[in-house]
C-alpha cells in the first residue's frame, strides 16, 4: 500500500511540476539552475554589470528595474544605457535634475520608441534617488557614417564630433565570433563587412563611456544582449581597457520551454534569463 501512495505522490508532484509556467528562471554559466538572490549577492561584487536585454522582452525590463532597486540598496550605483547616445547627456542630465520638464518634451533626445513602457522607469528611478544615468552608445548618425564608410571615415569627423566616440582609432577584431555570425547572419562573403565595424564602434564607444564614468561606484549598464554576450562586445572592450576590472554578464535567450536551458544557450554570460518564446512583447 505504501508503495502505491509513493507512485501517486512522485506522479503527482510531476504532474504539479508539468503544469507550472514560469515567466523566466535564472540559469548560471553551466546551465545550472540558481535563484535571483544568490545573483544578487555576487553582482554586488562586480565593478560593471552588463544586463543584455531583448528590447522588446517585458520581463527583462520588469527585472532590470528590480535589480537596480536591489543593488541601490546595497551599493553605491550608476546606471548607464545602449538607448541613450552620448551627444544627449546634457539634455537626459537636464531632465533627471528638473521638477516639472517632461522628458518627451525634449525634441532632441531621439528617444526609442518603447521608451515610455520599457526604459522610462529606469530613467524615472534614477530621477527619484537622484542617480547619475549616463548615455552610452555612439549617435546613431556616426554609426551610420562607418557602416557606409568603415572607420576611416571618423578622421573627417569634427573635434566635437570625435568626442562622442570611442579613442581613435578602434581597436577592431574581425574574427570575433560575434562579429563574423553578424556577417554570417547577413549574408556571408555577399554582406557589408563594414556592418561587423558599426557595431563594433558602438561597442568600443558604450565601454569607453562606461570607464568614464564609473568612478569607484557599481555601473549598471543596459544593452541589447548580443553587445555582450559570449563575454565579447562590450567586454572584450572593457577587459582589454582595464584586464582588472570585475565585469558580470547577464544574456537574456528566448525558449519553447524554459525549464532547462538549451545547450546553445550554456556559457553565454555569467547568468542568462530564459523566457518563453510565447512571452508578449512590448512593441
Amino acid at each position: 500500500m505504501n508503495k502505491y501512495l509513493l507512485c501517486f505522490f512522485f506522479c503527482f508532484i510531476l504532474f504539479a511540476f508539468q503544469k507550472d509556467k514560469p515567466a523566466y528562471l535564472l540559469y548560471n554559466e553551466s546551465g545550472k539552475r540558481i535563484k535571483y538572490c544568490k545573483v544578487l549577492v555576487e553582482l554586488c561584487k562586480a565593478d560593471v554589470i552588463l544586463f543584455g536585454e531583448y528590447h522588446d522582452n517585458p520581463i527583462c525590463h520588469w527585472l532590470q528595474l528590480e535589480l537596480a532597486k536591489d543593488l541601490h540598496k546595497r551599493s553605491p550605483l550608476i546606471l548607464g544605457g545602449e538607448m541613450f547616445e552620448v551627444d544627449n547627456q546634457d539634455e537626459l542630465d537636464e531632465y533627471l535634475k528638473a521638477t516639472s520638464i517632461q522628458i518627451d518634451e525634449i525634441d532632441s533626445m531621439r528617444l526609442w520608441p518603447n521608451h515610455s513602457t520599457d526604459y522610462a522607469p529606469l530613467v524615472d528611478f534614477a530621477k527619484e534617488n537622484q542617480l547619475e544615468f549616463v548615455c552610452t552608445n555612439v549617435p546613431r548618425r556616426t554609426a551610420r557614417i562607418v557602416y557606409k564608410n568603415g572607420f576611416e571615415a571618423l578622421d573627417d569627423l569634427s573635434e566635437l564630433e570625435k568626442s562622442y566616440v570611442a579613442k581613435l582609432p578602434i581597436a577592431y577584431d574581425p574574427e570575433l565570433p560575434g562579429y563574423k555570425a553578424m556577417l554570417n547572419m547577413m549574408g556571408g562573403a555577399h554582406s557589408n563587412e563594414r556592418l561587423p565595424m558599426a557595431q563594433a564602434l558602438k561597442d568600443a564607444t558604450m565601454a569607453e563611456f562606461i570607464l568614464k564614468n564609473k568612478g569607484e561606484k557599481l555601473f549598471l549598464h543596459f544593452n541589447g544582449s548580443y553587445h555582450s554576450n559570449n563575454f565579447e562586445g562590450i567586454y572584450w572592450y572593457l577587459k582589454n581597457a582595464n584586464p582588472s576590472l570585475k565585469v558580470k554578464t547577464i544574456a537574456t535567450v528566448s525558449q519553447a520551454d524554459v525549464k532547462a536551458l538549451e545547450r546553445k544557450n550554456v556559457g553565454i554570460a555569467n547568468y542568462i534569463i530564459a523566457v518563453p518564446e510565447s512571452m508578449t512583447s512590448t512593441h
